[in-house]
């Protein structure tokens, strides 16, 4: 199945367990900092739709600072648009996507779509079921192409990786030990998110924690 496929069908699965949380759980925080599930949601559907003349027109007004940009971006859409207004404008979307949407690889859109769910189900305490095929795409992903958004390659860079669940495996040259487990925590430890680090396990856990400076502040494409 191709990347595009793949997106596709993420997009669908997120849809579904978008739909199924509460208005509560919409107002609490993600694994972004910062930003709530409804921030996150409204950054997917501004990565699907905004021209790009109306993105750097907003990178310009915040100084070429792309978090600021993101956050701003997000957090007024979601001011002006309920969760399902924007999981209705999602939905639609998928199809049909428009300005950057159309720009990015479906590969980076990938990443950053399932990293996002996570954020959202993660900080929730909720299941992260993601499909095998699409979260092994999006390991494969992470440590094989830099990116220039989040540097989960950097992070990954001499570690034998192992996602327990799935059996995802990657051996890098170097001796910065060995990082294992499941698959959806070991994806979101390397774009960042130290919520993770907990779940995971081995001797290169001290490496990649080093190497995550922080809660990201940012949601650009993560893979």
């Amino acid at each position: 199945m191709s990347n595009r496929d793949l997106l596709q069908r993420q997009d669908r699965y997120f849809v579904d367990f978008a739909r199924s949380l509460t208005p509560t759980a919409w107002t609490q925080p993600s694994l972004c900092s910062t930003w709530t599930a409804h921030d996150v949601l409204a950054h997917l559907v501004i990565g699907y739709s905004i021209a790009i003349p109306s993105l750097c027109w907003s990178m310009a007004r915040h100084r070429m600072d792309f978090d600021r940009t993101n956050t701003s971006l997000a957090q007024r859409l979601a001011d002006r648009w309920s969760p399902p207004e924007l999981i209705d404008a999602f939905e639609t979307l998928i199809d049909h996507r428009r300005g950057i949407g159309r720009v990015f690889p479906p590969g980076l859109l990938l990443g950053d779509h399932v990293m996002h769910h996570l954020d959202i189900a993660l900080a929730l305490r909720m299941p992260t079921d993601v499909p095998e095929e699409i979260i092994d795409a999006v390991l494969t992903t992470e440590v094989g192409l830099p990116n220039p958004f989040v540097p989960a390659k950097r992070n990954a860079a001499g570690l034998t990786l192992r996602a327990t669940d799935t059996g995802w495996t990657t051996t890098a040259d170097g001796d910065g030990g060995t990082v294992e487990g499941r698959a959806a925590h070991l994806a979101s430890a390397l774009a960042g998110r130290p919520h993770c680090l907990p779940f995971l396990s081995g001797d290169g856990v001290s490496t990649l924690s080093s190497r995550i400076s922080g809660p990201t502040g940012h949601a650009g494409p993560d893979v």
